[in-house]
């Protein structure tokens, strides 16, 4: 939203030297200590904790508002100031008098600014501790220092990525996504595409929702975002971009509330889909994806129009079986699918509101009905059903449910089993999505996934290395399998 509040709030130097020592994602709040969720203030530069930890940030604002007691009636008092703040892991910014975060900036530009010296203090404090962490490493080797302990040492190589407001339902798919080889390697092959232009050029923007361009690039921002993950450059990455476009394109994830992780999933993989489909730079993407040797003719699954590495990669096809409970006719159609299997080797009667119009009987008649897997995706996509609709809210399931973490045997759920090698029905784990808390609207989502054979977990900026008994003990919301390789010798694909 545009502020009205900037001018009297936004007073501190953007090279103030009130600023404390070290990395802005790491200052401590000044009243707890607590070094999660600071915010800066932009009238005093004071750092105080967010409202999801102990809300000093707020407290801080509100004590400002109290009327100075001292203050002759006659004297014509100042507007209250310390209503702008900044985060300083995102470097969003954020009015207590508007309640909502802000999108304008001052005449002078101090907003931007600010972010910009946060943004090079973050960088600072980052090389030096990169060269601190090389120093300890000369003595001992790389991989005893990384495998430590479970949770307590970052991962040098991995890459975080910054919390934008509420958006960790988005970060934890996308890390999900990285670590899936075969998709990620495919865009971040893509010919990178430069979308901005004259003053603009190699200058980092901040998109808005009041900004007007429509020449936006789900595919393009989707890639550099992966390019920008596993370098080891940086401790944590700001995909603002990817969400302005996010924005743009899906209006159903705007603002900053908390949103369905599997939700935006199967949007991010509708509109890939849709955009790969067509012309971009030039270039058909659905000719670089012919040209991919990996991705045979034979993989393909056409989901809304031509193949694309997406279909390619989660697509599937499912048999629906209806028979008729009266006169024994059975009807059979074929879906493409890209989502969780559920319960698919279950007989389920429709009930009355379901009746199936049988066209032998000539009326709609009770009816069983069932599902076969016809083919197998590459990569398998279980969505644990977590949430359930009461009359008035969406509870969670907090069950925790048992998931192996290699040689998940597909081959029972398959329509013609004997058509598929043994190998080609195995699957084994490569990322894991958590929802923690109690409602969908609210909690946090973080990841585990697989990396060159080690497991990480994923917490928006945090990195940390983890052991397979710690994922597997997780309550999962959305599982990521991966179809294992065959073996040399073995069947051909």
């Amino acid at each position: 939203m545009e502020c009205p509040h900037l001018s009297s709030s936004v007073c501190i130097a953007p090279d103030s030297a009130k600023f404390p020592n070290g990395s802005p994602s790491s200052w401590c709040c000044s009243v707890c200590r607590s070094n999660k969720s600071p915010w800066v203030c932009l009238t005093c530069s004071s750092v105080h904790c967010g409202r999801y930890v102990n809300g000093h940030a707020k407290k801080h604002y509100e004590d400002a508002q109290v009327p100075l007691t001292n203050h002759k009636k006659s004297e014509k008092q100042d507007k209250p100031q310390h209503t702008v703040c900044m985060d300083c892991s995102s470097y969003s910014t954020y009015c207590y008098r508007c309640d909502d975060f802000v999108v304008n900036d001052t005449k002078l530009g101090l907003v931007q600014k600010v972010r910009e010296h946060l943004q090079n203090l973050e960088n600072s404090a980052f090389t030096a501790d990169r060269h601190r962490k090389r120093k300890l490493l000369e003595n001992s080797s790389l991989n005893s220092k990384l495998l430590k302990v479970n949770g307590s040492t970052a991962a040098i190589c991995a890459t975080g990525l910054r919390n934008l407001g509420n958006t960790c339902f988005m970060n934890a798919i996308l890390q999900s996504l990285s670590n899936i080889e075969q998709f990620c390697c495919y865009f971040k092959e893509l010919p990178a595409v430069e979308l901005r232009n004259g003053k603009t050029a190699g200058r980092r923007t901040y998109h808005t929702r009041s900004q007007g361009d429509n020449n936006v690039s789900l595919v393009e921002e989707f890639r550099k975002t992966l390019c920008a993950l596993w370098q080891g450059s940086q401790t944590a990455f700001s995909p603002e971009s990817l969400f302005y476009v996010v924005w743009k394109i899906m209006p159903n994830f705007r603002g900053y509330q908390q949103q369905d992780a599997h939700e935006f999933m199967r949007y991010l993989l509708d509109h890939l889909h849709l955009e790969l489909q067509g012309g971009f730079n030039g270039v058909s993407r659905s000719a670089i994806l012919q040209e991919n040797s990996t991705l045979s003719a034979s993989n393909k699954c056409c989901i809304n129009g031509a193949s694309t590495v997406v279909t390619a990669i989660f697509g599937g096809i499912l048999q629906n079986e209806v028979n008729c409970l009266i006169c024994g006719t059975e009807s059979r159609k074929f879906d493409p699918f890209l989502d969780c299997l559920r319960s698919f080797t279950d007989l389920e009667e429709l009930d009355e509101t379901e009746l199936y119009m049988c066209h032998k009987c000539k009326k709609k008649q009770k009816s069983t009905k069932k599902f076969w897997i016809q083919k197998l995706p590459k990569v398998l996509c279980l969505h644990l059903k977590r949430f359930h609709w009461t009359a008035y809210l969406r509870n969670k399931v907090d069950t925790y449910v048992e998931f192996p973490l290699r040689g998940l045997d597909m081959k029972c759920y398959l329509l013609e089993p004997e058509n598929r090698g043994p190998e080609h029905c195995l699957y084994d784990l490569a990322a894991v999505v958590v929802h923690h808390g109690s409602g969908v609207g609210s909690g946090h989502y973080t990841a585990y996934a697989t990396h060159e054979g080690r497991w990480f977990h994923f917490n928006d900026s945090t990195v940390t290395l983890t052991d397979e008994d710690t994922v597997v003990k997780a309550k999962a919301y959305i599982l990521f399998y991966v179809e294992r390789q065959a073996k040399a010798g073995s069947d051909k694909l």
